[in-house]
């Protein structure tokens, strides 16, 4: 028999026969619990998980054949043996409790030693089917749930707390440094580090509580009945036991860290795959911050001070996309390229990270100065590939994504900016620098007196020399002309073998100019109709002619296309 005694739900509306059963179970070492009805008995498996049912065919409310329909329709994560007690003998009833999901037919009266027998069939299936179930359902490094078990778990809990209107807290941990580790010392004691954290985490949870390895070295860990600050104090506490414990593998000794988002359960929190987004936001966090720490949710979500009504610059950002607000990637690293690549572009063009792609031109990373400090005192590090160094956890956004979310994003983390991307190709970044400049040209184009003085000089000028030519009519020109000179500035580009600079910085003057009077104009912008539709494709053809010029290769190796440089993102592993 198993040390902890196996759960024994029996079900009668007789008193009498429910002490007798429960009796003869008790002292062959079973747990019995016991409901006078159907209705009572389905509450008691809810809480209490039994696995094994006996229970009989007659009752009121709810009869023993009926239980037995509603509990194959259940998914309670593992099976629930049922034994129906019945007077009834005939192969017609017989077929009908089989239909319903009976494992097997007890007649009454009820004889002690048939009674006990059947028990411990029905237990030895149980124990089979647990077994086969461990392998199939836990994580064979730490013994923990898989990612499809925990969410499993996960949604029959959330359904619970709705029914009940009860707290939900969720955890989401990550070791630090988990890669130094493997790098560092093998995967051995990379795996010695996942089965010793992983024990610790399973034992500092209730029974109630459940864990699963949610991928890597992150785990996730659900905290039913529970507020956030309640979790918050688990994840402190479990935080310092990660820290205090000594990792022994072979003869070295190892001390880690570990940093904790968690989040609660909200009114408006519709999925448990949000709640674990919530908690995986506040992991962010405390990894930015330093690490080794424990960050909740309603923190970072209080962080930012925005207002969303109003005449304000949240709602300046209300229905904008990130394409329209992003700087365009010039030039990602390519992960095939070497280390002494990335160290020539990043002195080249003076930034202290970039994006990386792969053949293919899809988003895989992102490589940063700090990076190629680690390994230079490695042997070659210089001969070193780019995708061996980089960090593969990259915050990058679709170009469909609300701007004011990314605004909200790099309010409350200390990176400064993320990457945009389009169907896994990064298309540009947003810095907090971006943002600035949207806000400012936002003030400039809603008649703000003081922002733009060029742009109110412009805007003086253009009323008097408009007269009634249509707004979108202006635009469309200027759009134009932006567009003509994109494209005479690639013409020279690939045609001048000698000094890029007076090129370039003329082209950009009068760029510059032309993107003032674009801003003054929008002043008077107020409906947008099919021509101006037709500029705005037309600029976008403009900005595509100018990053593919900008993107070619210097005719002169010594010049850095005169000192311009793409915005990218300084992103650390999460």
């Amino acid at each position: 028999m198993p040390t902890e005694a196996i759960k024994v739900l029996l079900v009668d509306d007789d008193p009498a026969m429910l002490r007798l059963l429960s009796k003869w179970l008790e002292s062959d070492g079973y747990q019995v619990l016991r409901a006078c009805d159907g209705r009572a008995a389905m509450e008691m498996i809810e809480t209490e998980r039994p696995r094994l049912l006996v229970t009989d065919w007659e009752m009121p409310n709810v009869n023993g054949l009926e239980l037995c329909q509603w509990v194959r329709g259940q998914n309670f994560g593992h099976y629930v043996y049922t034994v129906i007690l019945t007077v009834r003998t005939d192969s017609v009833d017989m077929l009908k409790g089989l239909e319903a999901g009976a494992d097997d037919f007890l007649k009454k009266p009820v004889d002690r030693n048939e009674l006990v027998a059947r028990i411990r069939a029905g237990t030895r299936v149980m124990e089979l089917e647990q077994r086969l179930s461990l392998l199939a359902n836990t994580d064979a490094m730490t013994g923990l749930s898989t990612r499809r078990v925990f969410f499993e778990d996960f949604k029959r809990e959330w359904q619970r707390a709705e029914r009940y209107h009860t707290q939900l807290s969720c955890v989401m941990m990550d070791i630090d440094y988990f890669k130094r580790i493997n790098d560092n010392y093998g995967h051995q004691a990379g795996d010695e580090v996942l089965r010793q954290v992983g024990a610790l985490l399973r034992t500092g949870v209730r029974k109630c509580d459940f864990i699963g390895r949610y991928g890597g070295e992150e785990f996730c860990v659900v905290l039913p009945e529970t507020t956030d600050e309640q979790a918050v104090t688990w994840a402190e506490r479990m935080r310092a036991c990660i820290a205090g414990q000594q990792i022994k593998v072979n003869d070295t000794t190892l001390n880690i860290t570990s940093s904790f988002g968690v989040a609660q359960r909200l009114a408006d929190t519709a999925t448990p795959e949000m709640l674990v987004d919530m908690a995986d936001q506040a992991l962010v966090v405390a990894k930015r911050s330093g690490r080794d720490r424990v960050v909740a949710y309603r923190s970072v979500a209080q962080s930012p001070v925005i207002s969303r009504c109003g005449d304000d610059l949240a709602s300046m950002l209300q229905g904008v996309p990130a394409r329209d607000v992003m700087t365009a990637v010039v030039a990602p690293l390519n992960s095939s390229h070497t280390v002494a690549t990335a160290s020539n572009y990043f002195l080249r063009f003076r930034i202290p990270s970039a994006p990386v792609v792969d053949d293919n031109g899809q988003l895989v990373g992102v490589l940063s100065e700090k990076d190629l400090m680690s390994i230079m005192l490695g042997p070659r590090w210089w001969t070193i590939p780019i995708k061996d160094v980089m960090k593969k956890n990259v915050v990058c956004y679709e170009e469909e994504t609300p701007a004011l979310a990314i605004y909200e994003f790099l309010a409350r983390v200390v990176i400064r900016g993320v990457v945009i991307a389009k169907h896994g190709c990064p298309t540009g970044l947003i810095t907090r620098g971006c943002l600035l400049r949207f806000f400012m040209n936002l003030l400039a184009a809603r008649q703000t007196e003081g922002v733009y003085p060029e742009v109110d000089a412009a805007a003086s000028e253009l009323v008097e020399r408009m007269g009634h030519a249509s707004v979108t009519d202006r635009i469309a020109k200027t759009v134009r002309s932006l567009a003509a000179e994109a494209r005479d500035m690639e013409s020279r580009l690939n045609d001048s073998h000698g000094d890029l600079v007076p090129c370039v910085v003329g082209g950009a003057s009068r760029v510059q100019e032309l993107v003032i009077d674009l801003l003054a104009i929008s002043r008077y912008a107020q409906d947008y109709d099919d021509e101006a539709r037709g500029a705005a494709e037309d600029g976008a053809q403009a900005s595509g002619a100018m990053r593919f010029a900008l993107s070619q290769p210097a005719t002169d190796d010594s010049t850095d296309r005169c000192g311009l440089t793409p915005e990218v993102i300084p992103c650390s592993p999460k």
